[in-house]
């Protein structure tokens, strides 16, 4: 007995002593990174920006401690804002020799992979090299690479080229054996969110419209590539229908996708020879972090500002709003940003504003408020709206005033249309559980959207009525900001999605570009030729969430681990009955692959 009490106090003094060393190690290291962050870095001679194309490209670098340390992976991926400010400033430094892309497997939407792309592409009007190795290289990641000098690649590694795919889910007839059915109103004959719901294939007018969209942006990243590898669009259609990552490593370097085979060691050895390193020193690299907070030889702040204003997610009415696919993603939240917005219109420094859209759109209502806002954002200032990945549906809406709007010709935007989805549940919880409902009433309809049965044909015209006078406000507010005829809005709205280049020539868009093209479109509509760039709202600093809620981003990650491609599904089953009824929004998952 003396020995395991002995044994015992042995083993929970080890423990506290456990505990309070690494907590004194955790609180050493948060006041080191706290006091890192936002410190410029200076570049040092011979350096290389060294770029990780792992994980998938966001909009902005969401820094995630609290996932980090539960899964051992400390690195986070740059997002695009990240990304494109540290390539610009590697293009403008001296000491800055080269950009070396590595870890190729990406992936993200195809307007946002794209986007990063060009910003390689002009990084080379410099002169500087560019130099990829991977493993493996996923599609979107080959596409980035595929503008660099030398691209090596594993002697056993893969390249996946294989075109696009769409492949929606459906869900009507899984929901059938439940006893659940999906309620549904809409406006547009490609309104197909709903589709998953009602029906247990693609209609024809959807299979048009994602046959349309594929096609085009396949047909940019075959234009691209060949620009790039000097390999004709018809021989890279070849490779895609051989699925060349199942041919060997060889085969890529055959057909010109590569250029060598080689391990890790022989890129180092290649780096060096380019930097003329000796082979016993080490190279030196800078991450896209740190060189996106380098200094700026003889940068001097300006008094005249152009903003750009991050509008990433789904479109929610206000905070805590849970989004269609659940989880903790970023959202739209409409209290805040009209509040933002506001501010920026008070702010006299501010001369313009850059809207970054990035939505597939969201809450009907709150689209309107936002509408509202940029409206009066308009009357003070020039606004432009930049379209990232998506800006479609809902995000097309808040987009449609704008002074200007330029979108990436990959971009899936369109989408003019809103639908309404009511789950009737009755079924499930009167037969198969066995719950009995009884009611008593005032008047005709004041039990309308009761469990205990579906709706009845005057308050389904009733919601019919209430979601086609949301599509007359839609379809108003964009032939009012795009100067068309109402008939001529119609006629290309209907829910459709389109892609940017096609968006263009029907005048939903006034130019393609990226960001920076849109910053300068700003620029000369306030007329001011020196400013400084600002970006807002500013990202969450690490430590707040680490103390945050969003802990449980770590759960949602490891639950969707485990559920796979099923996860969209569970998630929208699980968070439908929470969500705004009314919706303006592309369909809940796109599925491109």
């Amino acid at each position: 007995m003396k020995s395991f009490i002995k044994y015992t106090l042995a083993s929970l003094l080890a423990l506290i002593l456990f505990t309070v060393i690494t907590t004194i190690i955790a609180l050493v290291s948060m006041a080191g990174m706290m006091a890192s962050d936002g410190m410029t870095a200076s570049v040092k001679d011979n350096t290389i920006l060294r770029i990780n194309l792992g994980g998938t490209l966001e909009e902005q670098t969401q820094d995630d401690p609290f996932s980090s340390l539960m899964s051992g992976n400390e690195e986070t991926v740059a997002g695009l804002q990240t990304l494109a400010e540290a390539i610009q400033k590697a293009k403008d430094n001296e000491h800055v020799k080269g950009i070396y892309l590595e870890n190729a497997t990406l992936s993200g939407t195809p307007a946002t992979i794209a986007e990063l792309r060009q910003t390689l592409v002009d990084f080379k009007k410099s002169g500087k090299f560019i130099v990829s190795y991977s493993d493996t290289y996923s599609q979107s990641g080959y596409y980035i690479c595929s503008v660099a000098d030398k691209i090596m690649l594993n002697p056993e590694g893969m390249v996946d080229w294989h075109g696009l795919a769409s492949e929606p889910m459906f869900f009507k007839d899984a929901m059938a054996k439940l006893g659940v059915k999906m309620q549904v109103f809409k406006v547009g004959t490609f309104k197909s969110a709903v589709e998953p719901f009602i029906n247990s294939e693609m209609s024809d007018a959807n299979r048009e419209q994602v046959t349309s969209f594929l096609s085009g942006i396949w047909n940019n990243m075959l234009k691209d590539v060949k620009a790039s590898r000097k390999i004709d669009s018809e021989k890279l259609n070849a490779l895609a229908d051989e699925y060349v990552a199942l041919h060997p490593a060889q085969y890529m370097v055959e057909n010109r996708l590569v250029d060598t085979l080689t391990y890790l060691d022989g890129v180092k050895a290649y780096l060096k020879a380019k930097m003329d390193v000796d082979e016993d020193e080490s190279l030196r690299f800078i991450s896209p972090k740190e060189m996106a907070n380098a200094e700026i030889p003889g940068y001097k702040e300006q008094d005249d500002k152009v903003a750009v204003y991050y509008a990433v997610g789904d479109i929610v009415q206000t905070s805590g709003s849970m989004s269609p696919l659940g989880g903790s993603g970023p959202q739209i939240v409409g209290e805040k940003v009209i509040d933002d917005l506001r501010a920026l219109r008070e702010d006299k420094d501010v001369k313009a504003v850059v809207l970054r859209v990035n939505s597939g759109g969201g809450s009907a209502y709150a689209s309107e408020q936002i509408w509202r806002e940029v409206e009066l954002l308009k009357a003070e200032k020039p606004v432009v709206v930049s379209m990232g990945g998506m800006a479609a549906s809902g995000g097309y809406y808040i987009s449609s005033g704008a002074n200007k709007i330029i979108a990436e010709p990959t971009t899936l935007t369109g989408s003019i249309g809103i639908f309404g989805m009511f789950p009737d549940a009755s079924e499930l919880i009167t037969q198969k559980v066995g719950i009995k409902f009884d009611v008593v009433k005032t008047n005709a309809l004041s039990d309308m959207g009761t469990m205990s049965r579906p709706m009845n044909a005057e308050e389904g015209q009733l919601m019919q009525g209430m979601i086609e006078r949301g599509y007359e406000t839609f379809t108003g507010r964009v032939a009012m900001g795009r100067k068309m005829k109402i008939e001529d809005v119609k006629a290309i709205a209907e829910g459709r999605v389109w892609t940017g280049e096609q968006a263009k020539e029907l005048g939903l868009v006034d130019q393609l570009g990226d960001l920076e093209a849109a910053i300068k479109v700003a620029a000369k509509l306030a007329k001011v030729e020196k400013y400084n760039r600002v970006n807002y709202p500013e990202p969450e600093p690490w430590y707040q969430t680490l103390l945050s809620d969003k802990k449980s981003g770590y759960m949602e990650a490891e639950m969707r681990n485990m559920l796979g491609e099923y996860y969209t599904t569970f998630s929208l089953i699980r968070t439908i009955g929470t969500q705004d009824r009314i919706q303006a929004r592309i369909p809940f998952d796109l599925n491109i692959k």
